[in-house]
């Protein structure tokens, strides 16, 4: 998240993580290689990834690295949009529009022009205004609050989710027809605990950047503090890094960043594990069975999942069935692994001509 000159929108200033273009690890450089696939084309983006992994980051490298470097660039945080307010913020508002409504005003999407648009968290868009969206998607002009006239736009829009779209989707809480808008160049950032190679870089960048006084002897980080670091898991990604980083400089002394400088949560993440350190080679076994315990509490999801298909549909050999799961397992592979056949071949161990023949067939690609 960048630091916001209103609540819910920023455009020129930007915090040290929204900088922090680190790209060291070989999952971070062929993501890196995406970035650069995606950006000259004009086409809508939909990045992917855990809280605090850096999605703003790829979004400005998008626009960066564009045609549309030198407009706007507008980070808009679908998750503070109030129901009341959001279009308003989004399309702006003509004076006298509602109480309140004293002066004109121009909205997001209108002061995007001739840039980007970045939409934070769009999972928590409410569904009428997804259908506003898909609507600008569509015409590509909007409409202010209060007005009748169109304003054409000239706007790419990239989204970002944390949460799982699909299943929102099936769930009825996001529109399918938005979903496949924006679905158009998909990225998806690995976790930090997934690209260590970047772990250090980014450490020392937040040194450099948050050791203020140019007077200092400047800051290392110990072999022990970086061991440290690189085994941490990192349940809040980058945003966790920058934290820690901060306030080893305030504890650390005589110039170095020590082991002892560095403080990690105990909060409980998802999954029910502590933010501790990666298993060591005793912990093994331990490991082993968390896994087959994961694969029987898959087999039994599915279980359950197939037991509720039964119950409700009365007429599954009208539903043709086992096309129905083969689709959909094959287009979950194919997008978790981003459109990518060889990948998707390695994922489920087959071969390329299986994979590129089951997508042909149910007509994915």
């Amino acid at each position: 998240m960048s630091i916001f000159t209103h609540p819910i929108i920023s455009q020129t200033r930007r915090n040290e993580r929204a900088t922090a273009t680190v790209f060291e690890d070989p999952r971070s450089k062929a993501l890196l290689d995406r970035i650069k696939q995606i950006a000259p084309s004009d086409a809508n983006a939909l990045i992917i990834g855990e809280t605090g992994t850096g999605k703003e980051l790829v979004a400005r490298q998008i626009h960066d690295l564009s045609y549309r470097a030198k407009g706007p660039f507008i980070a808009v945080n679908c998750g503070a949009l109030t129901e009341s307010l959001a279009e308003s913020e989004l399309f702006g508002h003509e004076k006298g529009a509602f109480t309140g409504a004293i002066h004109q005003r121009i909205g997001w999407f209108e002061a995007a022009h001739n840039g980007t648009l970045f939409l934070d968290e769009i999972g928590d868009l409410s569904l009428p205004m997804q259908v506003k969206l898909l609507r600008i998607l569509q015409e590509r002009e909007i409409i202010r609050v209060g007005s009748l006239k169109p304003i054409p736009i000239n706007v790419r829009i990239i989204a970002a989710t944390n949460v799982d779209l699909e299943k929102a989707v099936i769930e009825g809480k996001f529109r399918e027809d938005l979903f496949y808008r924006l679905y158009v160049a998909l990225l998806r950032i690995p976790r930090l605990a997934d690209r260590r190679a970047d772990i250090l870089p980014l450490a020392k960048f937040f040194v450099e950047r948050y050791q203020t006084n140019p007077h200092q002897t400047p800051l290392r980080i110990s072999s022990l503090a970086a061991k440290k670091l690189i085994q941490h898991r990192w349940p809040g990604n980058i945003r966790e890094l920058e934290n820690t980083i901060q306030h080893a400089i305030l504890v650390s002394q005589n110039g170095v960043i020590e082991p002892e400088d560095i403080n990690f949560s105990n909060l409980v993440i998802g999954n029910g594990q502590s933010s501790g350190f990666l298993p060591h080679s005793s912990s093994i076994a331990a490991d082993s069975n968390s896994a087959i315990h994961h694969l029987q509490d898959a087999e039994q999801l599915l279980q359950n999942t197939f037991r509720q298909l039964f119950e409700s549909s009365t007429h599954l050999t009208d539903l043709n069935i086992n096309e129905l799961i083969e689709k959909q397992f094959i287009r979950s592979a194919y997008a978790y692994c981003q459109y990518n056949q060889v990948h998707t071949a390695k994922l489920l161990g087959v071969t390329r001509n299986v994979v590129r023949t089951r997508l042909l067939k149910h007509g994915l690609i």
